[in-house]
């Protein structure tokens, strides 16, 4: 049997009693490691789930599927994975290998991102197309994920925006040359999201565009979901550049049309609470 086990947001104790009780039968268990990230080490969860953990990158999860299959079709297999199993496609294409290959699979779920962003107060049946936010390069600055948000924001639709995460990357120049040297973990801020989309408004303003997102779009940026010391700030697009969060893993939502209940919320983690109310008083009337 294939296990995919969520972790959960926070520390080791987020996982669920029954997927615990799996990790501990199982013959090997696998730590996906780098669509996201959980607040302790390799070691701490080592400790607490009393098992060795083999980390798999995501060279390993995608080039070397077969060899976790092999061993999945002989004993009981555990493949840990941060948040949801199916917060990222990578894991569905693991399903469809262990389906081809007659090897039965069993999906014990937890929180993700995707519902535990409802913590700022903004109702989750509101939120539209969820979109990722790429780190910009000298020669690489896309910009779809903007129109997204833009018609999210149309239909009156909350945008989360989930940021990037670089580990185990190469640079160009070593994947050239085939040398397996990597770049150091990066992890998106918040302050970064909120600059590219300032500079996209930008751009689109230059091209004789008024854009759906401007300045003083309400944002809300969040830091460390589910771990005792998770940040929430509410504000302008503006002051979201500035704001400081702390540490990762952080997320981003563009917001839409507001029920009063959500603008309730917001004031309580709103950056300036005076500027929040006057900014609120300008959208209704």
């Amino acid at each position: 049997m294939l296990y995919l086990i969520g972790l959960g947001l926070g520390d080791a104790k987020d996982i669920t009693v029954k997927g615990l009780e799996v990790i501990k039968q199982c013959h090997k268990v696998y730590l996906e490691a780098y669509t996201s990230m959980l607040t302790v080490g390799k070691e701490v969860l080592e400790e607490f789930y009393g098992r060795e953990l083999i980390l798999a990158d995501r060279e390993t999860v995608e080039q070397e599927a077969d060899n976790i299959l092999k061993d999945a079709d002989l004993f009981d297999v555990a493949f840990l994975v941060v948040g949801d199993p199916f917060g990222a496609t990578t894991h569905s294409d693991l399903v469809l290998r262990a389906v081809k290959l007659g090897i039965p699979y069993r999906v014990i779920h937890n929180a993700s991102i995707m519902n535990a962003v409802g913590c700022c107060g903004l109702q989750l049946y509101n939120f539209g197309e969820t979109v990722s936010v790429v780190f910009w390069t000298d020669t690489w600055k896309p910009e779809s994920f903007f129109d997204k948000i833009g018609k999210n924001r149309q239909n009156g639709m909350h945008t989360l925006c989930l940021l990037d995460i670089k580990v185990k990357e190469q640079n160009l120049e070593n994947l050239m040359k085939g040398k397996k040297i990597y770049e150091p973990p990066r992890y998106m801020s918040v302050n970064q999201a909120a600059e590219q989309l300032l500079a996209i408004v930008q751009n689109r303003r230059l091209q004789g565009e008024e854009p759906e997102i401007t300045e003083d779009t309400i944002c809300v940026g969040l830091a460390r979901v589910g771990a005792t010391d998770q940040k929430i700030a509410s504000g302008t697009l503006q002051e979201l550049s500035t704001v400081e969060l702390g540490g990762p893993l952080h997320s981003m939502i563009i917001t839409g049309a507001m029920h009063p209940l959500e603008i309730e919320m917001l004031k309580l983690f709103a950056v300036d609470k005076l500027s929040f109310e006057n900014k609120m008083c300008q959208r209704n009337t």
